[in-house]
């Protein structure tokens, strides 16, 4: 036990020595009486750092003189944000997407604008709200989460309550009833509008149209590069591990609670409906993070921008994650028009901790990394963190094959090395319990692996890849020439559609 022991923590800190030969952590000091939990972050015009903490203050973060100015005060749970070009503040609070102006110059906000408001509330305590991301039209999107069956809901609620359900409103309130009544209500409910669902605002926030539904609790939301709608869930009922989304309009992603806001819905209790139905209705994701591996929690996606990292990461996506002590880079890949992907760990076991809630790059390249707990894992404070330029070894684009996927290394790989790789699958079985064990893991024979001439790409041959399993490729033991690991040396990729 001692010598696992050992060998464990001897891996951890070489792989942690990786990270800090080629990358810079820095603790930022939090502003004083502040509880140092980050709910939304972005980045000014003019450079300086807008964070809105847990407790409802918005504070700005000058990165040249390292120094906090208030904002902003009083927001509740602030969970997304995005910083205009006149240099007014979008915050999604609980209850309302805000508009904070400062219009009379003197470093603080004094107007405090609703730009929209109408959807539910039933008061009770998972009904988190999150956003907005604005595509290249303007135009806003939110995302509103479900509520849990931890608690009741409050007697006065906003908006109409449906009464599509097993238990009646009084049945919901009443804590007296609450106790017998939980376990009808199903693990996450929507009884307010919209609870579970994307909505579209136009620019102004004065017209909304529902946009797709079928969300738990995604706590990320953002578009990529290409212009894709990404939202990230968390494990779950209906949730056999965390899901990456590439949302389309008029889509259902799994959830079923929030379909009874559906436009026309026919009446039916959708927690009740066979599962192989809702399997039927539901858009496939576009990746997965295997629980207790890669992310338990994943939370907010972002670009990489041109400078910040190694060449070949730009316009890649980046995403958080709470309960792992690493991020998660995104690889795109396309297979007949479909989206899909491969994810990889970055920085574990590196000195970011645990936590990572919202990201924001900074003009000089630097990734801000806010983190929060809550009454979960998680972890508290800003990290900043710098690549020094130094090249290192890293997978940097994978593709699908009919038999097989084609990778893409930074460095050439030493091709005595490449016995030491690995490739396995399993897929996840839909339903409405907690969660799901992986399903028909299977170890795949690697039956070629060819490197190119210059050693940089590598062709695997697996045989045929089977549609909505994840494919795991285990790198951890290739190597430069040179003897250097590769930094994220596993990838997940999530085959929607297999190449024919």
């Amino acid at each position: 036990m001692k010598i696992f022991s050992l060998i464990a923590w001897l891996s951890l800190s070489i792989l942690a020595h990786g990270w800090i030969e080629n990358f810079s952590f820095e603790e930022i000091a939090n502003p004083p009486g502040i509880d140092p939990q980050v709910g939304a972050m972005d980045i000014l015009a003019d450079g300086r750092l807008a964070v809105a903490f847990h407790r409802g203050d918005v504070m700005l973060y000058d990165t040249v003189s390292k120094t906090w100015s208030p904002f902003a005060s009083g927001l509740q749970e602030p969970l997304g944000m995005l910083a205009d070009k006149d240099g007014s503040l979008l915050v999604m609070q609980r209850s309302e997407l805000t508009r904070l102006r400062d219009t009379n110059g003197d470093g603080t906000a004094d107007v405090y604008e609703t730009v929209f408001d109408d959807f539910g509330m039933s008061g009770n305590y998972h009904e988190f709200a999150y956003g907005p991301a604005r595509d290249p039209q303007g135009n806003l999107f939110i995302v509103l989460g479900v509520a849990s069956n931890g608690a009741p809901i409050a007697k006065e609620i906003r908006g109409e309550f449906s009464e599509i359900g097993k238990v009646d409103r009084e049945g919901m309130t009443l804590r007296e009833l609450w106790k017998k009544n939980a376990g009808n209500v199903g693990r996450m409910y929507s009884r307010v509008p919209w609870r579970g669902w994307v909505l579209k605002l136009s620019p102004d926030g004065k017209k909304m149209t529902p946009y797709a539904s079928g969300f738990r609790s995604p706590n990320g939301i953002g578009f990529d590069a290409a212009g894709r709608l990404l939202i990230t869930d968390n494990q779950g009922d209906w949730r056999p591990t965390s899901p990456l989304y590439d949302v389309k309009q008029g889509g259902f992603y799994g959830h079923p609670a929030s379909l009874v806001w559906t436009p026309g819905w026919d009446g039916r209790d959708p927690l009740t409906m066979p599962v192989e139905e809702l399997d039927a209705l539901q858009q496939p994701a576009a990746g997965y993070f295997p629980q207790g591996e890669l992310a338990n929690s994943p939370t907010w996606p972002v670009v990489i921008p041109k400078g910040s990292f190694p060449e070949a990461w730009t316009n890649q996506t980046l995403i958080g994650e709470m309960n792992q002590k690493n991020l998660v880079r995104v690889l795109d890949d396309t297979v007949d028009g479909v989206f899909q992907t491969a994810l990889v760990p970055v920085f574990n076991g590196s000195p970011l901790g645990m936590g990572s809630n919202r990201l924001a790059f900074a003009k000089d390249g630097s990734l801000y990394v806010g983190k929060t707990a809550l009454s979960w894992a998680g972890g508290k404070g800003i990290t900043r963190i710098k690549w020094n330029g130094k090249p290192f070894l890293s997978l940097d684009k994978i593709k699908a094959l009919p038999d097989g996927f084609v990778l893409r290394f930074s460095q050439a790989i030493d091709p005595a090395t490449l016995s030491s790789l690995t490739v396995s699958r399993h897929t996840y079985e839909y339903h409405k319990a907690y969660g799901a064990p992986k399903k028909d893991d299977t170890k795949l024979n690697v039956s070629a692996a060819k490197l190119s001439n210059d050693g940089v790409t590598l062709t695997l041959t697996i045989g045929a890849l089977k549609e909505k399993y994840l494919h795991v490729i285990d790198m951890a033991g290739l190597r430069t020439k040179d003897g250097e690991k590769m930094l994220g040396s596993k990838a997940w990729y999530q085959v929607v559609k297999a190449p024919k």
